[in-house]
């Protein structure tokens, strides 16, 4: 069923061998009134931009607008290593002055510009993904640009330099002046102008358009495009701008490393690695490699990779992807979150001013015990001596439910047969850990009128004395638990107030076998 904004309804119903079978599905698309609707004999009030979900045409089992869910923070903590060695996973390198450090790190430079393969010669500016065929995020470009001595003697006298200009760039552009990166430049369809330096004679000018991805959702998204689109000139001469436009330009799809595999095991012997040394950090368009022991236990792996600047990483030959370690924009993220409405790439922003990704996860069916490859390809520059390997596990789980939440869907999974009272069953409040982690400690548990959030609950002017008690009962030494939100299990510490139950617990990890599911 749809509610209109002419305040009608449309439903659908099914038949079965059985006979009549209805389902219906109520939707307010009001960005911020509530919808009052009467169907089925029965009224329904409908929160903004929600749908409710009747399985029986009479009973609301779910709102998209009242969603009972568990808030789970993650932690990090340094994995031992499963196999003792020479090398130490928690920190792949202790710094600059740790006595393995040029022989933990190796470093390979990546070719600028034509490197050998399939390159080709062809006049005019080619779009980006018609070229790669998404064989690889990066494509190269070259020409030559002849430059006389009067050119030089203008730009001496007048104390500035040519410029190169682009109409529009996607994702990522960085100009090479002679083997020498000159700049780069950011953004979705932007302009470039970007300051060079030539000298007298012929110069090799390099461009590298790069792309982080396509779009994947919206009308026309298969004319997006990526690399350079309208002109590509030169600024700033003595006779006049030099349109390299239609210039003959030689292309080379990816880099040198990438297709020669060298982030590969059985591919070491195709590049030359060298130990690394205090020059190579920082050090733009670089692989690095080094070998680490895979932490114990099955709780998930991450890498750490906010050392570094932007490019890509394997794990034994598997790419985990590409990294960036971006800075959100300081402002955009509001205090609270409205869900109505149409969904935008700027709603609801949270962590502003912060990395957007400093963790990697490394999927553990890709490590064995000890001796595991990774390598980097580095585009901009970073330090790879503050990588860390970490294991990752759910360490503060929370949940607040009202009594005049919903029953639990599993409620309806028991149901056999016949009409049953489903709004007789109390809504729960269910807390689960991590597989192989048991709930140690209820840190808060208020039944009443509880304010505040995870991590920073506290009790409101109603509040059952019982709670604590009760909920560490039900919880404490499990891997989950499920607790009815209702006075039959904490009493009526205020009459005629619909009261909540909020609950904040710690996981730990254990080393007994998961434990069975508690319930009160």
């Amino acid at each position: 069923a749809h509610v209109y904004s002419n305040g009608k309804v449309q439903t659908n119903r099914s038949m079965t061998g059985n006979g009549l079978i209805c389902s219906a599905f109520l939707a307010n698309i009001d960005e911020h009134k509530y919808a009052s609707v009467w169907i089925f004999g029965k009224s329904y009030n409908l929160p903004p931009w929600s749908v409710s979900i009747l399985p029986d045409c009479e009973n609301v089992a779910f709102n998209t607008a009242r969603v009972g869910a568990q808030t789970s923070i993650f932690t990090f903590e340094s994995g031992s290593p499963s196999h003792s060695s020479r090398h130490k996973p928690s920190l792949l390198l202790p710094g600059v002055h740790g006595s393995y450090f040029s022989g933990t790190w190796w470093t390979s430079k990546e070719i600028f510009g034509t490197w050998g393969g399939e390159s080709f010669a062809t006049q005019g500016i080619l779009e980006h993904l018609n070229v790669t065929k998404d064989t690889s995020d990066y494509l190269w470009y070259t020409t030559s640009v002849n430059i006389s001595d009067e050119d030089v003697r203008f730009w001496s006298s007048k104390g500035d330099l040519p410029a190169l200009k682009i109409d529009q760039i996607r994702d990522v552009a960085r100009v090479f002046v002679n083997g020498e990166l000159a700049g780069s430049q950011v953004g979705h369809w932007v302009s470039l102008k970007q300051p060079v330096q030539f000298v007298q004679g012929l110069n090799k000018l390099t461009l590298l358009s790069e792309i982080v991805g396509l779009q994947n959702y919206g009308a026309f998204l298969e004319k997006d495009g990526a690399g350079f689109r309208g002109q590509v000139k030169l600024t700033g001469l003595p006779n006049g701008d030099i349109d390299l436009t239609h210039s003959v330009w030689t292309y080379q799809v990816g880099l040198k490393g990438e297709f020669s595999m060298i982030y590969a095991p059985e591919k070491q012997a195709c590049a030359e690695w060298s130990g690394m040394q205090i020059d190579d950090i920082l050090s733009p368009f670089t692989w690095y490699k080094t070998m680490f022991d895979a932490p114990k236990g099955t709780d998930p792996v991450a890498i750490y990779l906010g050392s570094m600047g932007k490019g890509q990483a394997w794990v034994n030959g598997n790419l985990i992807g590409r990294y960036w370690s971006l800075v959100a924009p300081e402002s955009g993220c509001p205090t609270s979150c409205n869900y109505p409405g149409a969904y935008s790439e700027s709603k609801c922003q949270s962590n502003c001013g912060m990395p957007t990704q400093s963790w990697y996860h490394i999927p553990r069916e890709w490590l064995q015990e000890s001796d595991n490859l990774l390598v980097l390809f580095e585009e901009t520059g970073g330090d790879p001596s503050k990588i860390s390997l970490e294991v990752q596990y759910t360490k503060t789980i929370c949940s607040r439910i009202s009594e005049s939440y919903y029953p639990p869907l599993s409620a309806w999974s028991r149901l056999t047969s016949g009409r049953v009272l489903v709004d007789t069953i109390a809504p729960e409040l269910r807390l689960r850990c991590d597989d192989g982690h048991l709930i140690t400690k209820i840190t808060f548990a208020s039944y009443g009128t509880p304010s505040g959030g995870c991590q920073n609950f506290s009790e409101g002017k109603c509040h059952a004395s019982s709670t604590l008690a009760l909920v560490s009962e039900a919880c404490v030494g499990n891997n989950e638990c499920a607790i009815s939100v209702s006075n039959d299990v904490f009493g009526d510490p205020c009459r005629r107030v619909v009261k909540d139950l909020a609950v904040e617990a710690e996981c730990s990890p254990s080393s007994a076998t998961k434990e069975p599911r508690a319930e009160m």
